[in-house]
């Protein structure tokens, strides 16, 4: 059921009303312009949460890009989190994912042609991303988690939350997993639950939607996820289904924060597996190396796409082994996939580059 995975820690509360504190005057620094935010001249679209990792950023992401890439010159702007490097990197094919991070590193081999970039301070980013240097120019920039970056001002903020960990069931860190408070969706445009059950009906959805107690101009959607077939990660063109997948002996692989949700959706598909969980984007070592070698003798990894890239030339020979396994999202509900690319596509198409040099002239 929704909330099924929040846990917390009561004891931690009283550094949680101190974390409350700073984030709630921070946010009031914002909101009355002592501290301000920043909008510029082309369209950006941030996603992002109110939960400390595991809303599923990366697949609505990869979502908005397939919507986007083929009108549009998409350009992704990331933090590039446990990156070993610094400053502004505009990534290129041939770029180690230790240098950009794993999900940029996934986002820019699965979509090549975009302009994928990383840079923890956003406004710097943006601004490196407008300017003529880069070439093609772009048309649209998706922000990968800057819901908290409010220097920047977003022309569509997209807030993210886990159907299993909804804010209203959450505390404040250290307690739970909120990096500020609930009251934080009302800057939300766009708020999508994710992660939902295939079985969620409408007096689910009426029910979360009431206690949101969103603002009559939010919109309100709710995804899933959908699974391609498994890829070997050395030859994309070997596949397998989820009916060969059964037939198999897998080890599941994942450092991810919140792998339940898998798990559930392959044991629901019949398939047995043996699982090794780390946290969200562990980096491997040569002992977890040779814990899944010894797990995995005689089977086959099964990785998320993410946790493939971190361990990209660690597995020597074994990584014939490997088949990472794709996640999108997949809108739930009559048209809404329709409502939300309608949105998305109008507020584009208003605030393009060429418009805005118009309206200008």
């Amino acid at each position: 059921m929704e909330g099924d995975l929040i846990k917390t820690y009561p004891m931690l509360t009283p550094l949680s009303w101190m974390y409350g504190l700073a984030t709630g005057i921070r946010n009031f620094m914002f909101e009355t312009g002592v501290l301000k935010s920043k909008s510029y001249d082309v369209p950006i679209i941030n996603i992002g949460n109110l939960t400390a990792g595991g809303t599923g950023k990366t697949p609505h992401t990869e979502y908005l890009i397939r919507l986007l890439q083929d009108s549009n010159q998409v350009a992704v702007l990331s933090r590039g989190y446990k990156r070993k490097s610094k400053g502004f990197i505009l990534a290129d094919a041939t770029m180690p994912m230790s240098k950009i991070g794993d999900e940029p590193y996934q986002m820019k081999h699965k979509f090549p042609k975009i302009h994928m970039a990383v840079d923890k301070n956003r406004c710097h980013g943006i601004e490196k991303l407008i300017s003529p240097a880069i070439k093609p120019e772009v048309d649209v920039i998706l922000l990968d988690d800057a819901y908290q970056y409010r220097y920047v001002q977003p022309g569509v903020n997209i807030l993210l939350m886990d159907y299993h960990r909804l804010v209203y069931y959450d505390k404040l860190l250290p307690a739970g997993r909120l990096r500020e408070s609930a009251k934080g969706k009302n800057r939300a445009d766009v708020v999508i639950v994710t992660k939902c059950p295939t079985y969620i009906t409408p007096m689910d959805k009426r029910g979360i939607e009431r206690s949101l107690c969103l603002e009559t101009w939010q919109r309100l959607f709710f995804t899933t996820y959908r699974y391609d077939e498994a890829y070997k990660v050395t030859d994309k063109s070997v596949t397998l289904s989820f009916d060969e997948l059964k037939n198999k002996e897998i080890v599941l692989v994942s450092g991810i924060a919140s792998p339940e949700q898998l798990e559930y959706d392959l044991k629901k598909q019949g398939i047995n597996f043996t699982s090794i969980h780390y946290s969200d984007h562990h980096n491997f070592t040569s002992a977890d190396i040779k814990l899944i070698r010894q797990k995995a003798e005689g089977k086959i990894i099964l990785m998320t796409e993410k946790d493939a890239a971190r361990t990209d030339g660690l597995f020597g020979e074994d990584i014939e082994k490997i088949y990472a396994l794709p996640i999108e999202v997949e809108f739930m509900g009559d048209k809404e996939d329709v409502e939300f690319n309608n949105i998305i596509k109008s507020y584009i198409s208003k605030n393009s580059r060429n418009s805005i040099l118009l309206k200008k002239k």
